[in-house]
């Protein structure tokens, strides 16, 4: 790829302000010069998450202006002097994009990025790195789900939530899932959950969930955050442990730990991607073993929608009304 076919300027999502989906702004931005140890790369799709939600929203850091975003897959335009394992036009993906992933070039360390096997579309490699890498440190790592475990599973038609119900139904567990309407019953029913529990159907959540698993589980998966977190604490057994890995409905309030010891020498633990792939061999191995599950036919990754660049606050729009049922994508 020669300077000339590298373009001055590209489309970018800007996060203008923090605030909600309002303030983002397609704009022309210079493109970016790769670093040493980076890669330019053509963006072919990139994923819509929470984080970037929380970003925008101030709750993570970051000061606006900034593009959106850190999630993508495409091909590689330009590398830095420093980087060996990659070369122009081979395919990669991240979940760690530098200076944003919603544009239609963006710059990746090199460090970060993992190749694409010929066999993944770049769309599917996009919606697997975030939520397919979560799923997988979740059910590996920050509790190891193995034959004969109790789980539950709450939003488990989202795009993680199907993700956690085949890995865990693929580890051997009993897996209790929780969904919010009748369409999203079906979903995760397909995705391999043993028993489903509409959240507007129950009078007490917990009690339900402690019937359906033989009275209690062993481990918690939950996204939602606030209005599941009393009852995710009240679903566990004895020594179970409660994953809190985001916070769909808000963020939880300081709570007393000595619920903890009440419930039964509970553990809680709210883990972020980040430290489960800061290790490069950590990273290949979760983004190797997700693309030959998906290879093989034992993961299906469901692309819930997709939008050009220029309706980003939509896909946002329906990402936080939780309206959706699978993995939004931005088509650069």
């Amino acid at each position: 790829m020669t300077d000339a076919q590298i373009p001055a300027t590209v489309s970018a999502l800007v996060v203008t302000a923090h605030g909600g989906p309002e303030v983002l702004q397609l704009q022309r931005v210079p493109c970016p010069a790769p670093g040493p140890d980076d890669l330019l790369v053509e963006v072919t799709a990139a994923g819509v998450n929470f984080r970037d939600v929380y970003e925008r929203q101030g709750i993570y850091p970051g000061t606006p202006p900034f593009v959106a975003g850190a999630e993508l897959a495409g091909t590689v335009l330009a590398v830095g002097s420093s980087v060996t394992e990659f070369a122009v036009g081979d395919r990669v993906a991240t979940a760690q994009a530098s200076g944003g992933s919603h544009a239609t070039v963006a710059l990746v360390p090199a460090a970060k990025a993992v190749p694409v096997p010929d066999y993944i579309g770049l769309d599917v490699a996009a919606a697997t790195m975030l939520q397919g890498m979560t799923a997988h440190y979740l059910v590996r790592s920050s509790f190891d789900v193995q034959d004969g475990h109790e789980v539950l599973i709450h939003a488990a038609a989202g795009g993680v939530g199907q993700l956690l119900v085949q890995l865990a139904k693929a580890s051997g567990a009993h897996v209790v899932a929780t969904v919010g309407s009748e369409a999203k019953v079906a979903i995760a029913r397909q995705a391999g959950a043993d028993v489903v529990i509409r959240y507007d159907e129950v009078p007490d959540l917990a009690a339900a969930v402690r019937s359906a698993s033989g009275g209690g589980v062993h481990v918690v998966y939950d996204g939602v955050g606030k209005s599941t977190f009393d009852a995710s604490l009240a679903s566990l057994r004895p020594r179970g442990m409660l994953v809190l890995f985001g916070g769909s409905s808000g963020q939880v309030p300081p709570f007393d730990l000595q619920r903890l010891n009440s419930g039964g020498s509970l553990f809680i633990t709210r883990p972020t991607l980040g430290n489960y792939v800061a290790e490069r061999a950590e990273l290949l191995w979760r983004a190797s073993d997700l693309f030959a599950a998906i290879g093989e036919g034992t993961l299906k990754v469901a692309i819930g929608g997709r939008w050009p660049l220029a309706a980003a606050a939509a896909a946002y729009h329906a990402l936080e009304s939780r309206e959706t049922t699978g993995k939004l994508l931005l088509i650069p």
